[in-house]
């Protein structure tokens, strides 16, 4: 029996806009708030966490501003 834990795809978030901030969802837990923009594919993974972020179906791919 190996002691390691099974890791799973990191969790997929659905988003509005295309450019938005990331810190974790944990308050004290999480990490320095940083801000993303997503790729041409739509899609961007937090380089501190690694929730995969992707622009929500029948959004619009603005910044939000």
């Amino acid at each position: 029996m190996s002691d390691t834990a099974s890791v799973g795809a990191p969790e997929t978030v659905q988003v509005e806009h295309s450019s938005f901030s990331c810190d974790g969802g944990g308050g004290a837990l999480g990490h320095p708030k940083v801000h993303l923009t997503l790729d041409q594919s739509g899609q961007v993974d937090c380089g501190y966490c690694g929730l995969h972020f992707e622009l929500k179906p029948g959004a619009s791919a603005d910044s939000g501003h």
